[in-house]
């Protein structure tokens, strides 16, 4: 497996900067379009809009480009056959980190929340920095649409500090925690509500309004797209779905060989088709960047029992440390920018898109704090040789720091079975004895331990877990580099 991105054209960036820097006639840029079929950015184009389209609980193996057998997603399918599919693409390993991470660009465990506490799922402190918030200082228009759960709270008891439209984003609609833990919607479960900026729209949703909602939060998206036509605008379009309780309209239901998750999949495959459908007939297509991801692996549980996906060939899901909890399936397009039907197996995160977006729309990302994400645009623009900017990927589950990986190399720490440090999550990881390394290039199911075999690169991680657990701290520790806004700084977990 190449650790390179996949360019079957185009030129290098400096012959690209070396002919701007010549001046370009208007045939000469239309010729270079053609040539590379990569269109160059000019300062005078029109800022891009940015579409993440986030869905919840996906595995990696839960979307047919990435070797589903079962469920059909032809929309997913021709994204990345229009552009480009990332194989190492790591987020965190539940729901609320999964968010602040993408909306920060940090690792969770460095993010400030109120009143100094660390919450199993993070809650965002109000001086906390979003990517809605970098964009909107630009000049666009910003929209929350699906599953927030950045702002804690039970019914309610919402901060609106905490709430989208205080975070960065002109309009919300969506629910404000996740769905709820059983396999259906049952009178004694917990409901989520349905929310429209600061107005409760449903106390709690039954079962029809989960069947309705992939398809809701598609109107919803769909009327944002048409109002802002003529403006660049940020659509953070996070479904709700596959989260459990599962819900799956009428049209969708029974047509998977995969059961209701397959049904449910394949109408979010449907929700991407009408995003994509939208930008298309509004002529956005050329000057929209779309991302498909997740924000977790998939949740197998046995009471859940066939209601989970599938992160096959990787080991473990959803809230433990192995690769299937953290790695999910991942797709990029943008016609005329990003290079169609490619591949890119560099180590890249969900913490890398604020600083892109912000780099693309020339807008100034903060300085006064450490950003985790990096600028990623050189691989998605497939650029000759270019390389992951990251040295290295920490798995942190909660404030537990139970493995990272460099390169190829993946180094797991020893841990018992729900280990201190990861909350509730913890009875989803299991016992570890001793330190084990692994080859993700010839060993993606992390079944071969090769510490004995190399010492020195065992050696060369843990110099990296110990800068990391200085800068961002674990569960026995503070970082140096852990943000907190309210009062005098904690000194100890406590």
């Amino acid at each position: 497996m190449s650790h390179w991105c996949t360019k079957p054209y185009g030129m290098s960036r400096r012959s690209f900067l070396k002919a701007v820097s010549a001046g370009l006639t208007a045939a000469t840029w239309r010729g270079l379009a053609r040539a590379t079929g990569v269109r160059p950015v000019r300062a005078s184009d029109k800022k891009p809009n940015f579409v993440i389209f986030f869905t919840d609980d996906q595995g990696y193996n839960d979307v047919g480009c990435f070797g589903s057998p079962f469920i059909r997603t032809p929309n997913f399918d021709n994204m990345a056959r229009e552009g480009m599919k990332f194989t190492s693409f790591y987020v965190q390993p539940v729901c609320g980190p999964s968010r602040a991470a993408l909306m920060t660009g940090c690792y969770p465990i460095r993010v400030a929340e109120p009143r100094n506490k660390k919450n199993q799922h993070t809650i965002l402190h109000p001086s906390e920095i979003t990517i809605a918030e970098v964009l909107k200082n630009v000049g666009y228009a910003t929209a929350s649409i699906g599953k927030w759960h950045l702002a804690g709270g039970r019914k309610n008891k919402y901060e609106s500090r905490l709430m989208p439209n205080a975070q960065g984003f002109d309009y919300f609609f969506g629910t404000p925690l996740h769905n709820g833990y059983t396999r259906t919607v049952d009178h004694k479960s917990f409901k989520t509500q349905l929310m429209r900026n600061g107005r409760i729209l449903k106390d709690a949703l039954d079962q029809d309004g989960m069947d309705s909602l992939t398809k809701t939060y598609t109107e919803e998206a769909i009327k944002f797209i048409r109002d802002n036509k003529n403006g660049s605008f940020f659509l953070y379009l996070a479904h709700n779905m596959p989260h459990v309780p599962l819900g799956a309209s009428k049209e969708f239901r029974g047509r998977s060989r995969r059961g209701l998750y397959g049904d449910v999949i394949e109408e979010l495959d449907w929700s991407a088709g009408q995003i994509l459908g939208t930008l298309k007939d509004l002529g956005l297509d050329d000057n929209t960047l779309i991302v498909f991801t997740s924000d977790n692996g998939p949740w197998i549980e046995a009471h859940l029992r066939d209601y989970g996906g599938s992160a096959s060939p990787l080991r473990g899901w959803k809230m433990s440390a192995w690769e299937g909890g953290l790695r999910v399936p991942c797709v990029m397009r943008w016609p005329g920018r990003i290079p169609g039907n490619t591949v890119c197996h560099e180590m890249v995160t969900s913490m890398d898109l604020l600083p892109t977006c912000a780099e693309l729309a020339r807008a100034t990302l903060p300085d006064d704090r450490i950003l985790d994400g990096k600028n990623i645009l050189s691989l998605m623009t497939g650029e000759p040789g270019a390389m992951s900017p990251h040295e290295a990927f920490c798995f942190y589950n909660y404030l537990r720091l139970n493995a990272v990986r460099s390169g190829k190399w993946k180094l797991v720490l020893p841990r018992p079975a729900n280990p201190p440090g990861t909350g509730w999550s913890g009875r989803m990881i299991d016992a570890v004895d001793t330190v084990q390394l692994y080859n993700l290039e010839t060993d993606i199911e992390e079944r071969y331990d090769l510490a004995d075999q190399h010492p020195e690169v065992v050696s060369r991680l843990m110099k990296i877990i110990d800068g990391a657990r200085e800068n961002l701290g674990d569960h026995a520790g503070i970082g140096k580099g852990a943000r907190f806004f309210d009062g005098p700084r904690p000194t100890s977990r406590g």
